[in-house]
């Protein structure tokens, strides 16, 4: 758990629109959520988004909005693993192919969710 309080910095995305993300760049309020911001962030972490990035992406953004809580990181192996027919291993092998950070380091902070406090989501 952090005991530091959250410096705030407010972003100017490429069409001038600002939102507000912590230190580490995760949004303050998920509902300023945009595709826009997305890009920005998979631009600044590397990565070149694919329609399956954007589909785990949708995935973790409507299980958080139908459940009220960000999915923990084993929800989205087992999507992968519905979705590809693959076992764990190959579903945890594909969420790192997509996004090599992890899935708190990239996947969920390009979904617009905010920094997870006091629990892990691998």
């Amino acid at each position: 758990m952090r005991t530091l309080p959250d410096k705030i910095i407010e972003l100017t995305l490429p069409s001038g629109a600002k939102v507000n993300v912590d230190a580490n760049g995760y949004l303050t309020d998920q509902h300023d959520w945009t595709p826009e911001f997305t890009e920005y962030r998979a631009a600044v972490e590397g990565i070149t988004l694919t329609p399956l990035h954007l589909e785990v992406l949708k995935f973790i953004r409507g299980s958080e909005q139908a459940k009220g809580v960000m999915p923990d990181v084993r929800f989205v192996f087992k999507y992968l693993a519905k979705r590809d027919n693959l076992n764990k291993a190959a579903s945890k092998a594909a969420l790192y192919a997509l996004f090599p950070y992890g899935y708190t380091g990239q996947a969920i902070k390009m979904a617009g969710m905010k920094q997870p406090r006091a629990w892990s989501t691998g």
